[in-house]
């Protein structure tokens, strides 16, 4: 967090930058003849710099065209609609209301319409794998139905092999580091999304997954392997609610579910190898290596250029 001085600072710097924002926008469009989304499509390096900007200057625009435009794509990332027709809606839409309110011709700017496309795409993509994470995380894991126990069996038979349970609750899920005899008590704070992550894991990184169960249960450095897979999980949701993976996020080619669990499975791993480094005495300082871990995180995702990826050479350890 900044001191106050400097927290006080940036306020008094962005009160007077929004109040000049539209005189310096209509010199530099009399001098550059270009506008201001433009100038950040042909300016700034693709991905998430050129993304965060041509978002706040689509957010700060009062052309009432604009601001209805943002409102459709907003509500449009929360309906039940098919992927590939809301991708198809976001580009046109977005594209069609820009180029038609500041009066850019394509014939004469033709990258612009592609440029500012994929950003658009990137923009609503994030809101809408937000929604979609958030109706994961909202909806709570219930014993009564049939996919959700599935998934968990599912779960224990990749972890496990052919070790069988010997029934529905049982001290045995303490083995994949469940904290007691029934699961589905763990998964209140994040509900299926943390059983989805920990299946995802499991089952596109089998061999990664296991060796780190075998991190997991080291005599002097051993963790909840699945209570810490659910702690991380609530690492990234909010990470990805505050915004702040946003850079992650949009250097990303497409944006889907697949990437917010991609995303997942690189902080699993980077937080079991964090994890060993630290050589913790017990599980009681799980706390504090959390919070570094996250801090180390965050400071990389204050990069523009931050883009994790999961190392597959690790896959089949």
């Amino acid at each position: 967090m900044l001191p106050a001085n400097s927290r006080m600072l940036f306020k008094v710097f962005n009160f007077f930058y929004f109040l000049a924002r539209p005189l310096l926008k209509w010199l530099l469009h009399r001098f550059t003849n270009l506008c201001e989304l433009q100038r950040i499509c042909y300016g700034c390096a693709p991905g998430a710099l050129r993304t965060r900007k041509v978002q706040m200057s689509l957010e700060l625009s009062r052309r009432p065209r604009i601001k209805q435009m943002l409102l459709i794509l907003n509500e449009l990332v929360t309906c039940q609609v098919e992927e590939h027709f809301l991708q198809e809606e976001i580009t046109t839409r977005a594209v069609g209301t820009v180029l038609h309110v500041k009066k850019i011709n394509p014939k004469v700017h033709v990258d612009f319409p592609r440029t500012f496309g994929t950003c658009a795409e990137k923009i609503w993509g994030y809101k809408r794998l937000f929604h979609l994470v958030e109706e994961l995380r909202s909806t709570q894991y219930d014993c009564e139905n049939a996919d959700h126990e599935e998934k968990l069996l599912k779960l224990w038979g990749m972890l496990k092999g052919d070790v069988q349970l010997e029934g529905r609750i049982t001290n045995q899920w303490q083995d994949i580091g469940f904290q007691g005899d029934d699961p589905k008590t763990d998964f209140r704070g994040m509900g299926m999304l943390g059983l989805d992550n920990l299946v995802y894991f499991a089952q596109q990184y089998n061999g990664t997954a296991r060796h780190l169960l075998s991190h997991s249960h080291h005599p002097l450095h051993g963790y909840f392997f699945a209570i810490v897979g659910i702690n991380l999980t609530s690492m990234a949701y909010h990470l990805l609610k505050s915004g702040e993976a946003k850079t992650h996020f949009y250097n990303q080619q497409r944006l889907s579910i697949e990437s917010f669990h991609q995303f997942y499975c690189y902080l699993f791993y980077e937080f079991d190898r964090y994890w060993i480094e630290c050589k913790p005495k017990s599980i009681m300082d799980f706390s504090w290596i959390q919070k570094r871990f996250e801090e180390n995180i965050r400071k990389l995702l204050a990069s523009d250029t931050c883009c994790f990826k999961m190392n597959l050479s690790v896959e089949n350890v």
